[in-house]
């Protein structure tokens, strides 16, 4: 188990997706995201395999959930500075993890 400060370490921002497009170079099909998370952390890159249920056009202007202090992975040619959340459907494919109603961006899942 972990405790409630363990949990507090994991910083989970919403984000506005401001721009997105394919990235056919990755070795699982996958969308390159940029998400405005607004004041200190402005937008940052992301790649997340999303193609089942979305596509680049259908996710600018989404709000979406991220982890923002995971140091930056290599994936492929896009550095990915966040993580995107997702949950898996009934055959494993991606669905975003985002509020119900519109949010403040960068504000803190607690």
């Amino acid at each position: 188990m972990i405790t409630y400060d363990d949990f507090a370490k994991v910083d989970i921002r919403v984000g506005t997706v401001t721009h997105a497009e394919p990235f056919p170079e990755a070795r699982k099909p996958a969308i390159k995201l940029w998400v405005d998370f607004g004041g200190d952390l402005g937008t940052k890159r992301s790649s997340a395999q999303l193609t089942r249920h979305y596509t680049p056009e259908t996710l600018i202007g989404r709000q979406v959930l991220a982890v923002v202090n995971f140091p930056p992975r290599q994936i492929g040619k896009v550095l990915s500075e966040v993580l995107v959340l997702g949950v898996p459907d009934a055959d494993g494919e991606v669905v975003l993890i985002t509020p119900d109603h519109p949010v403040p961006i960068g504000g803190r899942l607690f």
